[in-house]
């Protein structure tokens, strides 16, 4: 625990932080978040999370909050810091609580306020089923399976997950509901409930028609639920063994070792997108499968920087995979 004094200097012009004290006096054993409270103290910033501490040669941001002064190199040899102001900042777990609540929000809404739910005009008169025709046993499932997935996620978010990063920038919140908000809520509510969605008169990609209004007409429904229930257990058992992973309080990663990982670098994903093909199943809506397809152009390029990681973090003890998310795939 040796003592260290750093210099302290704005990483750029845009965003720098004012009344920047030009030393600081800490220790190798000082955190990352030690150093942001005690910049920010002494700069007059009241929330440190939105000073952002950054290597002095590589000039990125170091994540890890939890992160000692004495295990950055960069650091130690020039005995500096970069600072920069990385704007409103909200939290992690506040930001997946808004993002989850949205759909459960427009699937509420559509179900029950169906009767009332105003269409377009051109779509009146056409020979689909009035706004008064009752729901049929496959929609009500699948309303069923939307809500229970996300009131799931909205559960692990509030007792399970533990956050490397304490907040995240407040503006992007509204990018990142905007997925779940417009797709998973708005979009799909519309296409599973509203009785003249468009999707209902599509051809192609038939709805739920009265020759399967009810639930069992096709061993595919069986197969559809068995897929979701599945996955959805075995996504909560690797988000569990995932969190445990770290000791509370720390940021610490470790090397997964779960039901899935011997396949795949993110199995936690693999069973996410495995438990909406259950779903596309059940409802042969291809809203649906218009919101997992986009969701697994993010998930692939979080699982690849999770590869990345893991090969860096453990190069030795690290078993590689070649893929990251669904086996033969991605």
């Amino acid at each position: 625990m040796a003592p260290l004094q750093l210099k302290v200097a704005n990483r750029g012009k845009s965003r720098s932080v004012k009344n920047l004290p030009p030393t600081i006096d800490v220790s190798t054993a000082t955190t990352i978040e030690e150093v942001q409270q005690l910049v920010a103290k002494q700069s007059g910033v009241r929330d440190y999370n939105r000073i952002g501490i950054f290597d002095p040669v590589s000039r990125k941001i170091i994540r890890d909050r939890r992160a000692v002064l004495g295990a950055q190199d960069d650091v130690l040899k020039t005995k500096e810091i970069l600072v920069q102001d990385l704007g409103a900042q909200i939290g992690w777990r506040t930001v997946f609580v808004i993002e989850y609540a949205g759909p459960i929000l427009f699937h509420l809404a559509f179900y029950y306020l169906r009767p009332i739910i105003p269409l377009p005009a051109f779509l009146v008169g056409t020979q689909a089923a009035s706004r008064q025709d009752p729901l049929t046993d496959i929609q009500k499932l699948v309303h069923t399976l939307f809500v229970a997935h996300f009131v799931k996620r909205e559960l692990e978010t509030i007792y399970l997950h533990r956050f490397s990063a304490n907040t995240m920038p407040a503006f992007n919140i509204f990018r990142n509901s905007a997925f779940y908000w417009l797709l998973a809520g708005l979009f799909d509510s519309w296409s599973v409930y509203a009785p003249l969605s468009p999707f209902r008169l599509s051809s192609e990609f038939p709805r739920a028609t009265p020759a399967r209004s009810g639930f069992g007409t096709s061993v595919l429904d069986y197969i559809g639920l068995a897929m979701f229930i599945f996955c959805e257990l075995a996504n909560f058992s690797v988000h569990y063994h995932l969190a445990n992973l770290r000791k509370p309080g720390s940021t610490e990663k470790g090397i997964p070792n779960c039901i899935g990982s011997s396949l795949v670098t993110s199995p936690n994903y693999m069973f996410e997108v495995l438990a909406w093909v259950g779903v596309i199943i059940l409802s042969r809506d291809l809203s649906v499968l218009i919101f997992i397809s986009i969701g697994v152009i993010y998930m692939r390029s979080w699982s690849r920087d999770k590869e990345r990681a893991l090969r860096r973090l453990f190069p030795d003890r690290y078993k590689k995979k070649k893929y990251t998310m669904l086996p033969g795939l991605i």
